[in-house]
């Protein structure tokens, strides 16, 4: 690869006028803008048989480590000349997809990322293709409607409202049945930002923190502060979401779970009165639908029933277990999920999209005006602009993505995707309960296990539940060692995270073996390999080893 001449040492004129550019670089450019069909076939063809190979490989990683790729990636400078497509293909090649982590592998089974559809990339070409900006119908006429149906598709499938409801809003610009962000990150943040606006200025924008700012608004209504309650278990981007609105992570009660990681209603109950006798407005209260740690499921019916009698906003975040709603075998874990005022779904999770695209979907159709903007030039009012209420600007029509998978795969496929990826979970959990190398934490509810490798001298001690904290701190450490070498194999891959809430207590926190199972090519011989690869590393590492965390 080039390296650019340092800025200090480029020509005085470099930008300063057309006449830097000479005649080679104006011809280089203008081509690859125009792409004539002998511009770049080989290209072409070489990203197809990159994506092709990779796609077909059945190992998670290279076993290069992390700190010898960083070497490759010291380079700060822009090449000053236009670089060859094919030489930058080559090398990207060489240095970035050969080391990449192969997320589609049947034998990666330990992040919320899996195989996608192979239409789903051909797609891709067509969203960059067209390039749409979906923050306004003017540069993005047709995706616009299309998004709201989308939509008011997967509205549907979480309220299943009336055919007269859709047929009023689905189309209505006065409605908002949901919104696209990028990711469940910026879609939890969205409701809550909706949900923060309602309780501090509904109806009266001189009193509202979105004019006045939180402190004023928080004055007007004769509170002292304002909290959010939810599981101990919430996700990280609900603590993003507390800071980002000026609220604080300190404002984000989180209150106690079950020994099946389900938050405790009766503890909810209390800590929304605590709240309220201290003067305290309470913006949501959130019901997980799909911890990250273990899938496991909020009481949603209770919760429902609490955030109608205390009148506050109840969000479910469904980032992962929300497609569960697909299965008719389980779609009764999400019962209560139709009380919520707003629902988050991950679409890079077990809706099978891309990267990039999270949906936040409001029951009531006039909540997000809450949060509505305008400008001059865009988003004015009365347009048909998905911009006006939304928490991002400018965007690709990601729904693109959204509306292939759910028209292509069709509720009876996304039902497969679903029940096969339990019964594979409660496969996992079956064969690890048998093996008296390994120990199951916590019941999968849904289609993620928890469970850990016990070294042979402590086993009876583990069957009895007899560990005491010291032997579970050196269980632990076994653990993470195990898991670091397996990731840096690069055969496969299970994640690994810590629990407070076991047979054991809350210390030390016990590091969890992670297993999720999404991946409809994953295969029962798929599992075997995984289990049987983490004995063959347990019985290379040097029984009595237990500097292990510093040393791996």
């Amino acid at each position: 690869m080039k390296n650019v001449t340092q800025l200090e040492d480029a020509p005085a004129s470099l930008g300063a006028s057309s006449r830097a550019h000479t005649p080679d670089i104006e011809e280089r450019i203008l081509r690859l803008f125009t792409c004539p069909e002998d511009a770049v076939p080989r290209g072409a063809e070489t990203i197809s048989n990159m994506v092709h190979a990779f796609a077909n490989e059945t190992r998670v990683s290279s076993d290069v480590s992390y700190d010898a790729l960083t070497k490759l990636f010291m380079e700060s400078r822009i090449p000053l000349e236009p670089e060859d497509i094919e030489q930058y293909l080559c090398d990207l090649d060489n240095r970035v997809v050969a080391h990449s982590t192969n997320t589609g592998s049947p034998r990666f089974v330990g992040h919320m990322t899996s195989k996608l559809p192979g239409f789903m990339s051909e797609l891709a070409k067509l969203v960059v293709g067209l390039n749409q900006n979906v923050v306004k119908a003017e540069t993005a006429k047709a995706a616009t409607p299309y998004e709201r149906q989308a939509i008011a598709m997967v509205h549907r499938l979480i309220f299943e409202q009336s055919d007269e409801f859709y047929r009023e809003h689905i189309q209505n610009t006065s409605s908002t049945l949901g919104a696209v962000a990028s990711g469940g990150t910026l879609a939890n943040l969205f409701a809550l930002w909706c949900a923060r606006n309602h309780v501090l200025g509904a109806g009266n924008e001189s009193q509202g923190t979105e004019t006045e700012g939180l402190a004023a608004a928080l004055k007007a209504h004769g509170y002292i502060g304002a909290v959010i309650i939810g599981s101990a278990l919430m996700h990280y981007s609900l603590e993003k979401a507390a800071g980002l609105m000026g609220l604080g992570t300190a404002s984000l009660i989180k209150v106690p779970v079950d020994a099946s990681n389900r938050v405790i209603p009766a503890k909810m109950r209390t800590a929304i009165e605590d709240a309220r006798a201290n003067q305290q407005a309470i913006v949501a209260v959130i019901g997980v639908a799909g911890t990250t740690d273990t899938g496991a499921i909020d009481p949603l019916p209770e919760i429902a029933q609490l955030a109608q009698e205390y009148d506050i906003h109840f969000h479910v975040d469904a980032a992962w277990g929300g497609p569960v709603l697909f299965s008719r075998q389980h779609r009764h874990k999400l019962q209560g999920i139709t009380g919520a005022d707003s629902v988050t779904i991950d679409g890079h999770k077990q809706l099978y999209l891309p990267m990039g695209i999270g949906l936040t979907i409001f029951r009531n159709p006039t909540k997000a005006r809450a949060v509505e903007k305008q400008a001059r030039y865009i988003i004015r009012p009365r347009s048909v602009d998905l911009g006006r209420r939304a928490i991002e600007g400018s965007r690709p029509s990601a729904a693109i993505y959204l509306h292939a998978g759910l028209n292509i795969l069709g509720a009876r496929g996304y039902e497969y995707l679903m029940d096969q990826g339990i019964s594979k979970a409660a496969y996992f959990a079956d064969r690890v309960n048998t093996m008296p190398e390994f120990e199951l934490l916590v019941e999968p509810e849904i289609n993620i296990v928890v469970y850990r490798y016990v070294p042979e001298q402590l086993r009876d001690k583990a069957a009895g539940k007899a560990l005491t904290p010291e032997d579970n701190q050196l269980i632990n450490d076994w653990n993470t060692a195990l898991q670091k070498i397996q990731r840096q194999s690069g055969n496969s891959f299970v994640s690994r995270t810590a629990l407070s809430t076991t047979c054991y207590g809350p210390e030390p926190a016990i590091i969890s073996l992670r297993a999720i199972f999404a991946n409809p090519l994953t295969t029962l011989s798929d599992i075997e390999l995984v289990l049987n690869e983490q004995l063959q590393i347990a019985r290379s590492m040097p029984a009595g080893s237990f500097s292990l965390r510093r040393a791996v």
